[in-house]
C-alpha cells in the first residue's frame, strides 16, 4: 500500500482530511439553503433502498468477497475456515485500513446526498431555465437537426435502443460498486481515496453546473424527436423521474422522493469518464481500460440519443470529470505533508498534481 499506518497522522485523515471537510462543507450550504428556501432535506432512495443503507451493505459485501476466498485458501495452514477468516481479517483489515474505507464512505455519502437534496432544490431556487439556448446550440451543431434524431437515424430504434437502454441504466449499479472495490479491494490506499474523492467532487462540481445554467433535457423540454423510440426501462425511468417532479412541486413535503431533473451538465459522462481516467492513469490492465473507455463512447451516445442531455451537457460532463480527478489528486496529496520514500510514491497521482 502507499499508505500506511503507524505514521504520525492517521491514514483516513492522510487521505480524507481535505476531501472530508469539503464534502461536510458542501452539507452545511446544502442545509443553509433548506432552512433559507423552507424545503424538506431529504435522503435518496436508490437500488436496494437508501443510500445509507445501500452503500454500508455494498461495501460490506465487498470485504466478505474480500475475505473469503484467501480464507478459504488458508484454512489448511492456519487450521481451519474460522481461524484463517479471523487471520484475513486482522491481517487485511486493521482498524486503519476500516478507518479509510469508512472515511471514504462518509466523505462520498455527504457529497452524493447533499447533491441529490440541492438538485431537489432547483425548480424553487432557480425560475428560469435555459434549454431554450442549449435547443439552438444542439440543433446549430448538429446542421439544423436534432442531435437525438441524428442518432435515431443512424443507430436505428430497434436493438440499438435496448443496448443503449442497458448502458444508461448500469450506471445505478456501477457508481457503488466501483466505489466500494476502489476502497475495498484496491491494495493502494491512496489510490483507492483519489476515485472515491474523484467522485465525491463530481457531485459537488455537478451541483454548480446545475444552478449556472438550469435546464430540464431535450426529452422535457420537447419530447418530439424522442416520439419514435421504443418502450425501454430509460422510458419508465423518465416517467418516473417527470411524475416526481410533479409531486415535489406541488407539495415537497407531502412528496416521498426527490425532483431529480437537471441537464447541464452530464453527470453521466462525467462519473463514468473519471472512472475512465483514473483506470488509465494508475494503469489498470489494458482490457479494464478498453472496456471503461467504450463504457464512456456507449454512455455519452446514450445520453444523447434518449434525450437526457445537449450536446453541450455531455462536453461540459467530459470537462466536469477531467477537473474532478484534478482536483481529488490534490486534495488527496494535500494531506501528505511528509514527503514519502520514491518507492512509496504513486506516479500517476504525484505527476497529476504538478
Amino acid at each position: 500500500m502507499t499508505i500506511e499506518a503507524g505514521s504520525v497522522r492517521p491514514a483516513w485523515r492522510r487521505l480524507f482530511g481535505v476531501p472530508l471537510f469539503v464534502s461536510a462543507a458542501f452539507t452545511v450550504i446544502m442545509l443553509v439553503a433548506a432552512v433559507v428556501a423552507g424545503l424538506p432535506v431529504r435522503d435518496p432512495d436508490g437500488f436496494l433502498g437508501p443510500s445509507y443503507i445501500r452503500l454500508p451493505l455494498i461495501v460490506l459485501l465487498m470485504i466478505a468477497a474480500d475475505v473469503i476466498p484467501r480464507a478459504i485458501a488458508r484454512r489448511r495452514e492456519l487450521g481451519g475456515l474460522g481461524a484463517a477468516t479471523t487471520d484475513v481479517l486482522r491481517t487485511r483489515w486493521s482498524g486503519s485500513r476500516l478507518a479509510v474505507a469508512v472515511a471514504g464512505l462518509i466523505t462520498f455519502y455527504l457529497a452524493y446526498m447533499s447533491y441529490r437534496n440541492l438538485k431537489s432544490f432547483l425548480p424553487f431556487l432557480q425560475d428560469h431555465l435555459t434549454d431554450p439556448m442549449l435547443e439552438d446550440t444542439d440543433m446549430w451543431l448538429a446542421g439544423g437537426n436534432f442531435p437525438g434524431d441524428v442518432l435515431h437515424e443512424l443507430l436505428g430504434t430497434g436493438f440499438s435502443a435496448d443496448l443503449l437502454s442497458g448502458v444508461y441504466m448500469l450506471f445505478m449499479v456501477f457508481v457503488p460498486v466501483s466505489l466500494a472495490a476502489a476502497l475495498v479491494w484496491s491494495d493502494n490506499l491512496q489510490r483507492g481515496a483519489w476515485y472515491a474523492t474523484a467522485l465525491s467532487f463530481n457531485w459537488i462540481l455537478g451541483t454548480v453546473s446545475y444552478y449556472a445554467l438550469p435546464s430540464m433535457g431535450p426529452i422535457y423540454y420537447d419530447a418530439a424527436p424522442f416520439r419514435d423510440l421504443p418502450e425501454t426501462a430509460v422510458s419508465s425511468l423518465q416517467d418516473s423521474l417527470y411524475e416526481n417532479r410533479i409531486e415535489v412541486l406541488a407539495n415537497p413535503f407531502a412528496a416521498d422522493s426527490v425532483h431529480g431533473i437537471a441537464a447541464f451538465a452530464s453527470l453521466h459522462t462525467s462519473i463514468v469518464f473519471t472512472a475512465a481516467l483514473v483506470a488509465h492513469l494508475t494503469r489498470l490492465p489494458k482490457v479494464a481500460r478498453w472496456i471503461m473507455w467504450i463504457y464512456v463512447l456507449l454512455t455519452t451516445l446514450a445520453t444523447v440519443y434518449f434525450g437526457w442531455h445537449y450536446v453541450l451537457d455531455v462536453v461540459a460532463g467530459l470537462a466536469l470529470g477531467a477537473v474532478s480527478v484534478w482536483l481529488a489528486a490534490k486534495a488527496v496529496n494535500a494531506g501528505n505533508r511528509k514527503k514519502p520514500a520514491a518507492a512509496d510514491v504513486e506516479p500517476e497521482l504525484v505527476s497529476s498534481v504538478r
